[in-house]
């Protein structure tokens, strides 16, 4: 257990513990061991790390502590594996047995190694060795109940590096120590990920690919928060406000934190589209013709009938319907405008999250233009001419971008508070021809913030 430069008030224990998939939540206490961290990672010593190189940056974590005198101190730890290396003195180590793992892998790596160059002949083997390597994980929570990773996965395969990140091998090792975990905060150091999705000094959730299931087990057993549920806050009846209708179509103001169409799970039902739904109980076909983010708010296209649905989703293929959304980025932009244009697709370990990827990932093609700079802030315009999930959100924060994510947000950059923690984010206009009258259609609401 590593003990604080200055003893923290034990009045400043949390009641409950964080849940690690909250952003908003980082304790401050998880905070200032972080900050203590970060310290740590920026002396002359930690060089051979070479965390600031191209692809070398890391995810980190850190977790609060209490002896069982009462003593407060915390644990960090790295996710996978760090200079080529598991197990550092003084950092977490990893969650699986470590003579049960070596007893699998060294001969089964001289045996890959012997198969030369038969690329098909090592990838079978090596999906062979994955199972035992992986039965060599247990994790065990507050309860003192022991699950392996396969099990914690069933029916499914865990995904690979299941069981690596730093909050697994955090918990294990408070419990191996016999210490009570209170609170814990994960962050990023280095240069960014070749996705170019995490920087350096932000504070992460834990993913939602590998972590889900194996950190409900580890917490069972302790007082803690559940993780969060976007989406299921309450909103205002009278939204959304239409901004525009005729005989054919209807436009909205969707607030922030009103998801467009219902989730996909069936728990979250409430949307636009379910409300009008009701507002709109004669209409056919599916309502909605294109989605904003749930933490974006502004115009919203619907339809009323099915052939109308069909013409607007025409429009949209074709590029002919013109959106143009305004932005607050946290950050001072370089130049006045531009075009960004690089691939996207799904970061399949932490959905929703997207990534560049000039591989597998769609086309994404963005002009933006400057409209206002204050106190280290770029107010923009953007003119989207894809229309790729978060593609806004990424290109703003991507360094490969603009490198300045929109204020607020929650996935790739940092919560705003002092805006009542929402994404500054607004689709202020929409323009088309109208499918049904031939009159070209112009439709404007500017943002709040």
């Amino acid at each position: 257990m590593i003990h604080f430069a200055t003893p923290p008030d034990l009045s400043d224990i949390p009641a409950r513990f964080p849940s690690p998939f909250d952003r908003a939540a980082v304790h401050p206490l998880a905070r200032r061991a972080a900050m203590e961290t970060m310290q740590l990672l920026q002396l002359p010593a930690m060089a051979p790390w070479r965390l600031d190189q191209a692809g070398n940056g890391k995810m980190f974590g850190v977790l609060i502590v209490r002896a069982p005198d009462g003593t407060l101190g915390y644990l960090r730890a790295f996710s996978g594996m760090v200079a080529g290396q598991w197990v550092i003195e003084g950092w977490a180590p990893p969650a699986y047995d470590v003579a049960a793992r070596d007893a699998v892998w060294i001969p089964g790596e001289a045996e890959l190694y012997g198969l030369g160059a038969d690329d098909d002949a090592r990838t079978a083997r090596s999906r062979e060795l994955l199972p035992a390597i992986q039965g060599t994980y247990h994790f065990i929570n507050a309860l003192g109940a022991v699950r392996t990773l396969r099990d914690l996965f069933a029916p499914k395969e865990p995904p690979g590096g299941a069981g690596d990140c730093a909050a697994p091998k955090l918990l294990a090792q408070a419990y191996a120590q016999g210490l009570q975990p209170l609170a814990l905060a994960e962050f990023w150091w280095g240069a960014p990920p070749r996705t170019g999705d995490r920087r350096a000094g932000s504070f992460y959730p834990a993913c939602q690919g590998k972590c889900p299931p194996i950190l409900a087990h580890m917490l069972r057993g302790l007082p803690a928060d559940p993780p969060p549920v976007f989406g299921a806050g309450a909103i205002a009846e009278r939204e959304p406000a239409v901004v525009y209708e005729d005989a054919y179509l209807v436009i909205v103001d969707k607030p922030c934190g009103l998801l467009s169409v219902p989730g996909r799970s069936g728990l979250l039902r409430d949307s636009v589209s379910t409300r009008l739904r009701v507002l709109y109980p004669g209409a056919t076909g599916q309502l909605v013709v294109h989605r904003l983010d749930l933490d974006t708010s502004g115009l919203l296209l619907a339809a009323k009938d099915t052939t109308t649905f069909s013409a607007l989703q025409r429009l949209f293929s074709l590029r002919e319907i013109t959106k143009r959304y305004v932005a607050w980025l946290d950050g001072e932009i370089v130049g006045d405008e531009g075009v960004i244009d690089f691939p996207m697709r799904m970061d399949i370990d932490d959905r929703p999250r997207q990534i560049h990827d000039p591989v597998h990932g769609k086309a994404a093609v963005t002009r933006w233009r400057v409209l206002a700079r204050d106190s280290g802030r770029t107010k923009v315009a953007f003119s989207p001419h894809t229309g790729r999930t978060h593609q806004l959100r990424v290109h703003a924060s991507n360094p490969i971008g603009l490198d300045a994510p929109i204020v607020g947000d929650r996935l790739y950059g940092r919560v705003a508070p002092e805006y009542g923690e929402r994404l500054l984010l607004h689709a202020e206009s929409l323009s088309f021809t109208h499918p049904a009258t031939g009159e070209r259609l112009v439709v404007e609401r500017p943002a709040p913030f």
